[in-house]
């Protein structure tokens, strides 16, 4: 019995395409020429950069005023505890110190744990009254009293 023969067609073998390949290799060249001309025409601008002075003046001393809300309305005035009573004669007070020195009074209000909401929008409010028009609100808490 003679049997019918498949023909298998035979295999491509894969190829390298060259051509392609310098074509791509040819436009990243031209890129990279391109933009190594163009580094030539960026304009610079000339700097005096700051001399340090020969004087052994100390740094400005920071004079703000950091108050601190803690639990059961406590508050501390640059790690001072007062009572919530005092808190407008103080600010009242800093303000017209500063103003006298010529200097901005600053305020950084801050919060610990356990310290609540409405003690601190009270104090913001009392900042606010007195006239200190550079306050900040701390969003990280802090120990009690630091």
């Amino acid at each position: 019995m003679e049997g019918t023969k498949i023909k298998v067609p035979k295999r491509k073998q894969a190829r390298i395409e060259i051509i392609p390949l310098i074509d791509v290799i040819f436009f990243l060249l031209a890129t990279f020429v391109l933009f190594t001309l163009s580094l030539n025409r960026i304009q610079s601008l000339p700097v005096d950069l700051p001399v340090p002075s020969k004087d052994n003046t100390p740094p400005p001393v920071d004079k703000s005023v950091t108050i601190q809300v803690s639990v059961d309305s406590s508050l501390f005035w640059n790690k001072e505890p007062f009572e919530m009573s005092e808190l407008t004669t103080r600010l009242t007070a800093y303000k017209s110190t500063m103003d006298a020195s010529g200097d901005e009074a600053r305020i950084l209000i801050a919060g610990d744990e356990k310290a609540r909401f409405g003690p601190t929008v009270q104090v913001l409010d009392e900042v606010r009254k007195a006239g200190i028009m550079k306050f900040s609100v701390e969003t990280r808490t802090r120990p009690t009293g630091k």
